[in-house]
């Protein structure tokens, strides 16, 4: 054997090379496959002949690698993964965003009156600061989720944060009410898109047991934010300038835009995805027919021309935009999600919940303004209060939602919404302010409990890849509900009003039908007839608004029913049940 392996093979390093014409270890069995000195292995078995013509190559073996991942869409949860509790920085610079642009929703409306008089604008003119606010949100919320899969979240944020920067400042300068309005626009589309990516970042951050907690967290800037804006914005107005309420988005906006570059993480982006030019169409058009309806309603007359001709048009668009997405490959909403239970059953809750929130945080305020003669920094000083026990129950209902699920925080929440609201229903020019703070906290109680857990259900009842979706489907919901809601609200108050003024005016002789020295007796000081007219028209303000909060309290009761059907345990006890290898959908998305 040594004698015809000297004859026969020589070495090169570590390589064995056979010499022309002697038999190679691959035709030999008996052959050693390793060089000299190494430890001999087990003889292989035999090879099958191979055919003498036929010359076989075999590459020397070289050090393995690991085969190339198949080619396949980016991973829509890659993130940088955080240590324990490393999710809790770039939450907090998260809800800068999120927060501000929130507050300026409600800070704005305090300072109407005083922009109106500053401009010279009539109160239908003025309206449009609002109006224009909300129908670019219609337009550009819908287009959150591909912008997000397309550019990244994180970049995507930042400049969001920095249009809505940029917006506050051109609003700050403005110099009459048209050009406040055109930047009032520009403000929306970075205000719009912020709220839908906060909770975006956070659902691909944060690990799916401590979701609960983090959007309790979260939803302090959601929920707090109208409430303390008419506190922060009557003080500014009455105090200072209007123009500050735009000014003081510009300094926090940028820091927080500096922040967001130094600590979020980078996502996984789908730069092949194709924009549904005609979704979007369809989706922009019937929201903003929609919204711009029921915007102007009140003004322009339910039943006029206009105002049918836009709803129908609002309505024919949107059963267009639902055809087109259950149609395409590549939707810009995906409605399917719609086929989960959970995420179906949440939107609706939302929808209520969004309604009595926004309901109360604008008729309070309204009725201690008009009713009891509050100035607006006192108003909100009123419901500061209220807004701190909200903000305590924000945090403790995540860690609820953690713990038990979304079924009884829901429940126990939207009942104590419904209790509070139903209390509001005596509401007059004398009920007391404490009385009024007391029912105010109930409420809020009930809202800082049932919100994030709901909104939170909704978010985990669909697939990782659907994240985007969810969040901005969540957010139109939340702005359509509130904006429908009010306008709705605001018609049964005004013809409940006008027919409580009736009936009352028709039992006092000095203010009936042909009393024809109402306006001479005004006129000469007969200081009592016009005493006596705004008690009337008090008394009716109060009345109108009581019908409001029992129809409220009555949708939100329904709502209790609901909660009931929603899960009863966290999303994420049945998701790590369900892993093929007990991973969280945080852990799987490293």
């Amino acid at each position: 054997m040594s004698t015809r392996r000297r004859a026969g093979e020589r070495y090169a390093g570590t390589t064995l090379l056979p010499v022309p014409g002697s038999p190679t270890p691959l035709d030999d069995p008996t052959s050693p496959s390793m060089p000299l000195g190494s430890p001999r292995r087990p003889a292989r078995p035999p090879r099958r002949a191979v055919h003498p013509r036929t010359t076989v190559h075999r590459p020397v073996p070289g050090p393995r690698r690991a085969a190339p991942a198949p080619a396949s869409a980016p991973a829509l949860r890659t993130v940088a993964s955080p240590a324990a509790g490393g999710w809790l920085v770039p939450l907090l610079v998260v809800m800068i965003g999120s927060f501000m642009a929130l507050l300026d929703t409600s800070i704005v409306n305090v300072a109407t009156s005083r922009i109106q008089a500053d401009f010279g604008a009539s109160t239908d003119q003025v309206q449009w600061i609002a109006t224009g606010y909300s129908l670019a949100l219609g337009i550009v919320v819908p287009t959150s989720g591909w912008l997000g899969d397309r550019f990244g979240l994180r970049p995507l944020y930042i400049a969001s944060l920095l249009a809505f920067v940029a917006g506050s400042a051109l609003c700050g300068i403005a110099w009459n009410l048209n050009t406040l309005i055109v930047f009032r626009v520009v403000q929306a589309i970075g205000g719009g898109l912020l709220p839908v990516l906060g909770q975006s970042i956070i659902y691909r951050l944060v690990p799916r047991e401590r979701i609960g907690a983090a959007m309790g967290l979260y939803g302090l800037g959601i929920v707090v934010a109208p409430a303390i804006g008419p506190a922060l914005g009557g003080w500014l107005v009455e105090y200072v300038n209007w123009r500050l309420i735009f000014y003081i988005n510009v300094p926090i906006g940028f820091l927080g835009a500096l922040a967001a570059v130094s600590i979020l993480p980078h996502f996984a982006t789908r730069p092949g995805q194709r924009f549904d030019l005609l979704g979007f169409g369809f989706v922009g058009g019937g929201l903003f027919a929609l919204l711009l309806a029921f915007s102007e309603g009140s003004s322009w007359g339910w039943s006029s021309y206009r105002v049918l001709m836009l709803i129908a048009g609002g309505l024919l668009s949107l059963a267009a935009f639902v055809v087109v997405e259950l149609s395409v490959e590549q939707p810009l909403l995906d409605l399917r999600i719609f086929g989960s239970f959970g995420f179906s059953l949440s939107a609706v809750l939302i929808g209520l919940i969004s309604t009595g929130l926004f309901a109360g945080a604008f008729y309070v305020p309204l009725f201690l303004q008009q009713g009891e003669g509050y100035g607006p920094f006192q108003a909100g000083l009123t419901l500061l209060l209220p807004a701190a026990v909200m903000s305590v129950m924000m945090p403790i209902s995540g860690r609820l939602y953690d713990r038990i699920g979304a079924r009884w925080p829901g429940a126990i929440g939207l009942l104590l919404v419904a209790l509070g609201t139903y209390l509001l229903r005596d509401i007059t020019p004398a009920t007391p302010r404490s009385a009024l703070i007391l029912v105010t906290i109930v409420r809020n109680v009930g809202i800082g409990l049932a919100m994030m857990p709901i909104m939170t259900g909704a978010m985990a009842a669909v697939s990782a890849d659907l994240v985007s979706q969810a969040s901005a489907i969540n957010n139109i919901v939340q702005r359509v509900a509130s904006a429908l809601g009010l306008a709705v609200l605001t018609s049964v108050m005004i013809a409940h009003q006008a027919q409580q003024v009736a009936g009352r005016s028709a039992l006092l002789p000095s203010v009936s039908p042909g009393f024809a020295d109402l306006s001479h007796l005004a006129a000469t000081g007969q200081a009592g007839i016009l005493a006596l007219l705004s008690s009337v028209e008090n008394q009716a303000f109060g009345g109108g608004l009581g019908d409001v909060f029992l129809l409220t309290a009555g949708l939100t009761a329904v709502g209790v029913l609901l909660a009931l059907m929603l899960p009863g345990r966290p999303a994420h006890a049945a998701a790590g049940a369900k892993a093929d290898d007990g991973a969280t959908l945080h852990e799987m998305a490293a």
